[in-house]
């Protein structure tokens, strides 16, 4: 009998092809900082799931993205 858990799909990447840099060095489309977007590749789900959060938080600080 096999116990091993499924392994655990990555996380995709927040990129929507719209690569651009504001003054904080933090990407227009995705709102990843360069040293999230270089390094997504070697982090685990979760600190993926932490760059998420921090993307949404940003999204919001900067108007792109509205709460009701």
């Amino acid at each position: 009998m096999n116990t091993e858990a499924p392994a655990e799909k990555p996380v995709r990447s927040p990129c929507v092809s719209i690569c651009a840099l504001d003054d904080n060095d933090i990407c227009t489309g995705c709102q990843r900082s360069v040293q999230e977007i270089t390094g997504w590749s070697r982090m685990s789900n979760h600190q993926r799931r932490e760059v998420l959060v921090l993307c949404h938080e940003r999204a919001k600080a900067s108007g792109i993205l509205w709460t009701l």
